[in-house]
């Protein structure tokens, strides 16, 4: 078997692999150059601008300077928004924004008389990465649960509270499917007793802490989201390197969302919340909200793949073994070689349009 096939699935961990053989450095960085090249701007750029609310907003973004982050901040000062950024790396998120945020490095920097309308939480340390040891278990929970708390913490000090807390989660609350399952899992579907799910649900609950200071809190189950920073380019690794194909079965689900859908979205969830709040309903316990960020359509890691690699015209033939994944990573490998069939029921429900529905097109919009 060629020694790329075995080596690139642990590549995808990309910060529990610290060192790999020279060549492959290399064909990693020119796959990625690639993959990136004339794309290094952010693509809603490009796009039409977001309404995120009529009247300027102050706004405070937890996790700005991460992928979503960073394209979310530029939207909302397009938009015509204050924004405050809450971020451990201060220098680079004032480069990143051309100084027009306003950084602090924790939320005692931000005195409780400072009057925000909405608070936009997306911090978390990287879930794909060294094995869940206890430590590490504890430094994801940190990165997200205990940073949560820290915003609920200064809105139960706060002089005037924010209307809104949009909190970010992911489909991982779901736990896995098993192979051949064809459940379709909407935002009614339980927890299972596994760490992610555990980890998701910790989450939502520290996030509603807030509804008992009159906050409306909602949070966003995201799936993967497709853009060129994030997870995808180093899921095109095989494909751009003409090795691509399915990956152990090919058979588990893959739930994604463009992440130019993923803004719009937000501005949705904004937008309910706030008439809502123009309808005077009250916020209590059951006001919490939660809606699943990804897109209509549901592919195997396997369609994944051979979609991929047709729009850039390369091979997908080429089967990659699931047991150097699980070798390296443990039960953590449930992320790539596990999947969950997830729909986004509440956003299709309350009529939002997604630009981009199919994997094909959300693919062709990021060559």
């Amino acid at each position: 078997m060629n020694t790329h096939v075995l080596a690139l699935p642990l590549m995808v961990a990309q910060e529990c692999l610290g060192a790999f053989d020279t060549s492959y450095q290399h064909e990693m960085r020119d796959a990625m150059a690639a993959f990136r090249l004339g794309r290094s701007a952010s693509n809603t750029d490009s796009a039409s601008p977001i309404s995120f609310c009529n009247s300027t907003q102050t706004v405070l973004v937890t996790g700005a300077t991460g992928f979503i982050g960073q394209q979310l901040v530029r939207a909302l000062i397009r938009d015509g928004h204050t924004v405050v950024a809450l971020t451990r790396r201060q220098k680079e998120a004032a480069r990143l924004f051309d100084g027009k945020v306003r950084c602090i490095e924790s939320m005692n920097d931000l005195a409780a008389s400072f009057h925000i309308d909405v608070i936009i939480n997306l911090a978390g340390a990287r879930i794909l990465g060294p094995r869940w040891s206890s430590k590490r278990k504890k430094v994801l929970l940190q990165s997200r649960v205990g940073l949560t708390q820290s915003v609920v913490d200064w809105i139960a000090r706060a002089t005037c509270k924010p209307s809104l807390l949009l909190s970010a989660s992911a489909i991982g609350y779901y736990g896995i499917q098993k192979i051949g399952d064809q459940t379709m899992l909407d935002e009614t579907a339980p927890p299972q007793p596994m760490f992610m799910s555990d980890l998701c649900r910790q989450w939502e609950a520290a996030a509603s802490g807030a509804i008992e200071h009159g906050v409306r809190v909602e949070c966003m189950r995201f799936g993967l989201v497709l853009g060129t920073q994030g997870a995808l380019p180093m899921m095109m690794l095989p494909i751009l390197l003409g090795v691509g194909g399915k990956l152990a079965s090919g058979r588990q689900w893959l739930s994604w969302i463009h992440v130019e859908d993923v803004l719009r979205g937000i501005a949705h969830v904004w937008t309910q919340a706030r008439r809502e709040q123009d309808a005077n309903v009250q916020v209590t316990p059951h006001t919490y909200g939660v809606t699943n960020f990804t897109a209509p359509e549901c592919v195997t890691q396997q369609t994944f793949s051979k979609t991929a690699a047709r729009i850039w015209k390369r091979p997908s033939f080429f089967p990659t073994p699931g047991w150097p994944l699980r070798l390296v990573l443990g039960k953590q490998a449930d992320l790539l070689l596990e999947g969950q069939r997830v729909v986004p029921r509440r956003l299709q429900r309350e009529g939002f349009v997604f630009l981009h529905p199919e994997l094909a097109g959300a693919l062709e919009s990021l060559r």
